[in-house]
């Protein structure tokens, strides 16, 4: 029996197979990965190697040909194993599949199969040191020359920016735009390509393993072929994948919550003071029984929006619902876990900790949530 009502036999033997990989190449690391703030290029061949790197690519380029609704299982045991996998989740769900659906024959035969063994890494640069959510007003620029475009500009908050050898870049390639929004494009910019360049590796408060960078362009020369789709369309093409997106952020939160509940239970059960366990209080009865109502109502919503984004729904209203109520609500049951934990919850070597300073930063990336707010407001009218 799986987890939802998706779920096929084949689906429980993927999750058993990739739970028993992490259990023996992920989790013993994790804690070292987390001190070295980066996860080592050598795990992401071997999820490659096991066939956990975009399960969804078509068959001829290397892929399985699955739906999404594998992605969400590689997401959730990603997820349990810590945060700082989510570049992982950000390579599959999130970069490869804008060249799945706009990119060319050629740059598909040329992309995918190095995606799906991790000679090629992933990223996707939007954000900027002035621009955030506000993704129209991009000022990365791209000028047509011959058959180059010519990029200026710097990106920030960069998921996968120092492993990534492969970035999705938003550019400008139309400054004087009637408007802003038609004039963004995107372009695959390659490692090696002269005039790109990587900053240094950010240092966060939380997701310390999940590498996060600057990234430069300074006259960078890209081949007019990297253009992904057309010319002036990139803003469009954002708007369509960020559903996606959104639902693999919301989809991770979910996770988070279903695992500080499990932790905590045990936790409680087994902590004992004034000569009693922890759980046998009333008011730890209580605050568990409202994060376990939480977490209940959270996957039911979850679960028929994965069902619906499957069948090609349109839920955008509906998934920036999740994406905001269910990364706060995950960042209110780390506190509440935290706390129930004590003193030890506070000290690094429990997870509650982790998940306290890893899960902040999911109410701003993808969109903040008060974006989030603001869609559903404009979807209904306002």
């Amino acid at each position: 029996m799986g987890r939802y009502r998706f779920e096929t036999d084949d689906h429980v033997l993927f999750r058993k197979s990739l739970r028993k990989f992490l259990e023996k190449e992920a989790i013993p690391q994790y804690e070292s990965w987390e001190k070295k703030r980066l996860i080592p290029v050598s795990f992401w061949k071997r999820l490659g190697e096991m066939g956990f790197l975009c399960p969804h690519v078509e068959e001829k380029y290397g892929g399985l040909g699955l739906d999404f609704s594998f992605s969400v299982i590689i997401g959730e045991e990603l997820e349990r194993v810590g945060a700082s996998l989510t570049g992982v989740g950000l390579h599959n769900d999130i970069v490869v599949p804008y060249i799945e659906s706009f990119g060319t024959d050629e740059q598909k035969a040329r992309w995918l199969p190095g995606c799906i063994t991790a000679d090629f890494i992933t990223a996707i640069a939007m954000t900027e040191p002035g621009v955030g959510s506000d993704l129209a007003n991009v000022q990365t620029t791209a000028v047509k020359e011959g058959d180059h475009y010519v990029v200026n500009g710097q990106k920030t908050f960069i998921t996968n920016g120092i492993n990534s050898n492969l970035v999705l870049v938003v550019v400008k390639t139309d400054a004087n735009a009637e408007k802003k929004h038609r004039g963004i494009s995107l372009l695959m910019i390659e490692e090696g390509t002269p005039g790109f360049t990587k900053g240094r590796k950010l240092d966060k408060v939380g997701m310390h393993a999940q590498d996060t960078a600057e990234l430069f362009f300074e006259d960078c020369r890209v081949p007019a072929a990297n253009l992904i789709g057309t010319e002036g369309k990139g803003f469009s093409y954002l708007m369509e994948k960020l559903q996606q997106e959104r639902l693999v952020v919301a989809l991770a939160a979910q996770t988070a919550s279903e695992d500080m509940l499990d932790m905590t239970l045990e936790y409680v059960k087994s902590r004992y003071a004034f000569g009693k366990p922890i759980g046998s209080f009333q008011n730890t009865q209580f605050k568990l029984a409202e994060i376990a109502t939480k977490v209940e109502l959270g996957k039911a919503f979850l679960e028929s929006l994965i069902e619906d984004h499957i069948a090609g729904k349109d839920v955008v209203s509906k998934v920036s619902m999740a994406k905001y109520w269910l990364t706060e609500t995950a960042q209110e049951i780390s506190a509440e876990c935290m706390q129930l934990h004590g003193g030890y919850g506070y000290m690094e070597e429990y997870k509650i900790a982790r998940r306290y300073r890893d899960i902040p930063v999911a109410s701003i990336y993808a969109g903040t949530n008060e974006i989030m707010k603001v869609i559903i407001a404009k979807n209904m009218g306002l």
